[in-house]
C-alpha cells in the first residue's frame, strides 16, 4: 500500500509506459483491493497483530530474494534511514497494526473505506503541520470527505453502543492518519535508494516490533492451527498482494503522475467493497452508500487539486 506513494515521490517524472503497464497497475488494485476481504477471512483464525507480522515477514522475505537475484540487495545507506523508519514503523507496523486490530471489529467494506481516506487527511496535515494552505479545491476536497466520514461513523450506520465497533472505525481512522504523515515525509524526502531497496529493510523493521507485541499481547504463534486454506490465504496476503503489488507498483507506477496513480489506487476500496459484498455477503446500506460517495468526491477532488499543483 506504500509503494505507489513511495516511487510517484522518488522520481517525480513520468516515463512514457509500456503497452502492459496499465494492466499491470489494473491487477495491482485487484490484488490490493482483494487483501481486505482475504484479510477479514483470515483473521477469523489469526489474531490480528500475528496476522500483520506474518504478512510484512513473508513479503519481506519474497523481496529479499527478488533483490539478491538481481543483485540490488545492500544495506540502506545513511541518508535515506529517516524514510525507513517512517514507513517501516509508521505506516507498515502502525497502519497495519491498527487496522488488523480494527477489522476484528468492522466489517470489510468500512474497514477499506475509512483506510483510504488518507489522502484527505494528507491536507489537513500538511496545512497544520507543515503550515501548507490549502487551495479552494483542497479544502472542498476535505469538507466533502468528512462528510462522508460523518455519515459512516454516525449512529445511522455504526452501532455506538458497541464500544469495540466505534474503537475499530477509530483505530481505521489513526491508521489512515498516520499513512497520510508518512506519504508527505515521502513527497520531501530526497531518496539516495530506490523504493523498492528500501522495501524490505522497511518490512524487517516493521516484523520485528510487531512479532514482539504480538507475542505479549496474544500469546505464541504456535497457537496458530495451519490448515490449506489459511496457508493460500497467508501467501496470498503477504507474498501476492503486498511483495508482487509492491514489484509492479515500483516498476510500472513510477512511469506515470501522482494524479494518474492516485485514480488507479482510488480503485482499491472500490474493489474491496465490492468483494466484500460477494464474498462476506456484507451488508451495504443506504447511509453507507451515501458515505461511500462523499468519501470517493473528496478523494477525487483532492486528486485534481495535486493536478492543478
Amino acid at each position: 500500500m506504500s509503494a505507489s506513494n513511495q516511487a510517484c515521490a522518488s522520481l517525480g517524472q513520468t516515463r512514457q509506459l509500456p503497452s502492459n503497464s496499465y494492466a499491470w497497475l489494473a491487477l495491482m488494485v485487484l490484488l490490493w483491493g482483494a487483501s481486505w476481504p482475504i484479510t477479514k477471512l483470515a483473521l477469523a483464525e489469526v489474531s490480528p497483530l500475528w496476522l500483520a507480522t506474518i504478512r510484512f515477514a513473508s513479503a519481506g522475505a519474497c523481496l529479499f530474494v527478488y533483490l539478491a537475484v538481481q543483485g540490488r540487495l545492500r544495506l540502506p545507506p545513511k541518508k535515506d534511514l529517516p524514510i525507513v523508519l517512517s514507513i517501516g514503523l509508521l505506516q507498515m507496523m502502525t497502519f497495519t497494526g491498527l487496522g488488523m486490530i480494527a477489522m476484528v471489529h468492522i466489517d470489510a467494506s468500512r474497514a477499506v473505506l475509512l483506510a483510504y481516506t488518507t489522502p484527505l487527511w494528507c491536507v489537513l496535515a500538511a496545512w497544520v503541520v507543515f503550515k501548507e494552505r490549502p487551495s479552494k479545491l483542497q479544502l472542498l476536497a476535505l469538507l466533502v470527505g468528512l462528510a462522508g466520514i460523518a455519515v459512516i461513523c454516525s449512529p445511522a450506520e455504526l452501532d455506538w453502543s458497541a464500544e469495540s465497533t466505534v474503537m475499530g472505525a477509530a483505530f481505521l481512522l489513526l491508521a489512515a492518519i498516520a499513512w497520510a504523515v508518512v506519504i508527505l515525509h515521502v513527497k520531501r524526502h530526497r531518496w539516495t535508494s530506490s523504493p523498492i531497496e528500501l522495501a524490505p529493510w522497511q518490512m524487517l523493521l516493521a516484523s520485528v516490533p510487531l512479532a514482539i507485541v504480538a507475542f505479549v499481547q496474544e500469546g505464541s504463534p504456535a497457537n496458530i492451527e495451519l490448515n490449506l486454506g489459511l496457508v493460500q490465504m497467508l501467501v496470498f496476503i503477504g507474498p501476492i498482494a503486498t511483495s508482487a503489488c509492491f514489484v509492479i507498483s515500483a516498476e510500472h507506477g513510477r512511469r506515470i503522475s501522482t494524479f494518474e496513480m492516485s485514480n488507479f489506487t482510488l480503485g482499491v476500496p472500490l474493489v474491496g467493497i465490492a468483494l466484500s459484498q460477494l464474498v462476506l455477503n456484507v451488508e451495504i446500506t443506504a447511509v453507507f452508500t451515501l458515505g461511500l460517495c462523499l468519501v470517493v468526491a473528496g478523494v477525487v477532488l483532492a486528486a485534481l487539486a495535486v493536478r492543478r499543483a
